[in-house]
């Protein structure tokens, strides 16, 4: 099998209403690069990556364009090979930013590939641990919410059969900003895990003062507290509180995960798996944690990275962010415990729907 050629759609999904965040601004669409890598058996392997509002988007589709050298006249058995390439080519541009994400284009539709091409999930192309992951709500409990919203989302996601959800802190007086997580726990009730995710917008000493007063409140994780490259002051953080500080979205390639692993800037690391480079990285970074007795979880694009996290010994939470799943002919399914099943499905499991991206073509 060889690889002929390397396509690319661009699509544009709303996300309706805005959502305010803390660091972003308001949020109105996710626009996505889907790449596809056509064989000359017929087998065609998927990927994506995405910007935010359409900002620099056309950049983000050239560098996966400039890369389609890489791959074609590829076995795609020897993918392998694309990241070992990459790296030396890649070198002057830097291994962090758009050349990153443009690799994990590439190299999540060659993961997909792969995993159709052997008739196995990527979950099973690569020896699962485990056949579900747990999972939490994350497309919710937004910044400009009102406590009452705040409340009827988080029962909401807890009908809907999930047993743990995120909520948002901004910049507002502490009191009120714990009095929102309050509210979602006093609606949620002990049982159902809650994370705190404050977007990178509070100084050390800020998040300590917060952190103290919401540990009453039994978090599963507090995210982000302060900006991603300072993880000094996360090591900080985490040395002053109980509650487990979760990071990592941020960093770029297994590199950046293995200098948050040094500094101890981290409880939870959650890669990204566009910001990793594409699966590969994203499991050097999940074996790295493994190595320093650190749960990995996951940061969005949550149908590449639910058959990741279930080949990862020590693969913990799932981020369940349905920005995606609208060019998807597949859903995400939960069991009786709120985890997210690992599809039988190959490839990621989850394929794009040919009539949603007309629908949503840019």
């Amino acid at each position: 099998m060889k690889i002929t050629r390397l396509r690319t759609e661009v699509v544009h999904l709303p996300i309706d209403p805005p959502i305010l965040t803390a660091i972003l601004g308001s949020i109105r669409s996710a626009d996505c690069v889907l790449t596809f890598l056509d064989t000359d058996q017929g087998i065609t392997g998927e990927g994506l990556v995405f910007s935010i509002n359409n900002r620099r988007l056309s950049v983000i589709l050239e560098m996966v364009r400039q890369l389609e050298d890489l791959v074609v006249g590829l076995d795609p058995r020897m993918g392998g090979a694309v990241n070992a390439k990459a790296w030396g080519e890649l070198n002057f541009l830097g291994y962090e930013g758009v050349s990153i994400v443009g690799l994990a284009a590439v190299d999540n539709a060659l993961w997909d590939l792969r995993g159709k091409a052997a008739g196995l999930n990527v979950a099973h192309l690569i020896g699962a641990c485990r056949s579900a992951v747990p999972t939490y709500a994350s497309g919710g409990l937004w910044l400009d919410a009102s406590i009452d919203a705040l409340q009827a989302q988080a029962r909401g996601f807890v009908e809907r059969g999930f047993r743990a959800i995120k909520t948002r802190v901004g910049p507002m007086e502490p009191e009120r900003m714990v009095a929102r997580v309050a509210a979602v726990r006093e609606a949620v009730g002990p049982d159902i895990a809650l994370m705190v995710d404050a977007n990178q917008q509070m100084s050390v000493k800020q998040a300590i003062r917060i952190g103290r007063m919401m540990e009453g409140l039994d978090l599963t994780w507090f995210e982000e507290p302060v900006i991603c490259h300072d993880h000094a002051g996360e090591a900080e953080i985490r040395a002053a509180l109980d509650t487990p500080i979760a990071s990592g979205e941020t960093v770029y390639t297994h590199r950046g995960v293995l200098a948050m692993l040094q500094a101890g800037a981290a409880d939870v690391v959650m890669p990204d798996l566009q910001r990793m480079g594409g699966a590969t990285e994203f499991l050097k970074a999940g074996h790295l944690c493994e190595a320093f007795h650190v749960p990995c979880a996951s940061h969005l694009f949550s149908e590449m990275s639910l058959p990741l996290l279930a080949s990862l010994p020590g693969g913990y939470y799932l981020e369940h962010m349905p920005w995606f799943e609208k060019i998807y002919r597949e859903r995400i399914e939960l069991d009786a415990e709120g985890r997210a099943i690992v599809p039988d499905r190959p490839g990621w499991g989850f394929s794009f729907d040919p009539e949603a991206i007309r629908r949503f073509a840019a």
